[in-house]
């Protein structure tokens, strides 16, 4: 995936979740192929995400300690390239283009699927490494 000087084993999932039943899922949805990380509230997403140097970001839209969206710009402005991935209840169009146009890859609306889930990082990891064997 990504070039880092310690390579891991699995891919590292940064995750901002804040409701503990939505993380759970994830972590029972994705714990066997990748290594979750979960920002709490208050943190720095962006400066995690630049120490840690995770193949992606999930983040829930409506976090208690910031704007999504705005979170979502700032991480691409400092990481550039980071596959970033919203959750949210919130499906309408609009929801979406200004999603998109904050920078994220894609937006998963709640409940999560496995399956919609793990197609939205395979076709990230599609595009990072290229085909798959």
């Amino acid at each position: 995936m990504n070039n880092r000087p310690n390579r891991r084993l699995r891919p590292l999932l940064l995750v901002a979740e804040a409701t503990e039943s939505d993380y759970k899922l994830l972590e029972i949805t994705l714990g066997k192929e990748y290594d979750l990380l979960r920002a709490n509230e208050g943190c720095a997403l962006a400066e995690l995400a630049l120490q840690c140097a995770p193949d992606a970001v999930l983040l829930d839209i409506l976090r208690p300690d910031t704007n999504g969206l705005e979170t979502v710009r700032e991480l691409r402005r400092r990481t550039g390239h980071l596959p970033l991935f919203i959750l949210t209840a919130y499906a309408f169009d609009t929801d979406r283009r200004r999603a998109e146009e904050a920078g994220c890859d894609a937006l998963i609306t709640k409940p999560v699927t496995p399956r919609e889930l793990k197609r939205q990082l395979d076709r990230c990891h599609r595009q990072t490494d290229g085909p798959t064997k």
